[in-house]
């Protein structure tokens, strides 16, 4: 569990390191919620 916090934390401060314009922000912030509800949707599966 503590590596999954880890690794999470981990790729939201490269994200956030990666996006430089508000227009950036609003892509990543797209992304992240269609991987949200892809790895939910495989879940119900």
């Amino acid at each position: 569990m503590r590596k999954i916090i880890i690794l999470t934390v981990t790729a939201a401060a490269l994200l956030t390191a990666a996006c430089n314009t508000v227009a950036g922000i609003g892509r990543d912030a797209q992304a992240a919620g269609a991987a949200v509800a892809g790895a939910a949707d495989d879940m119900k599966r």
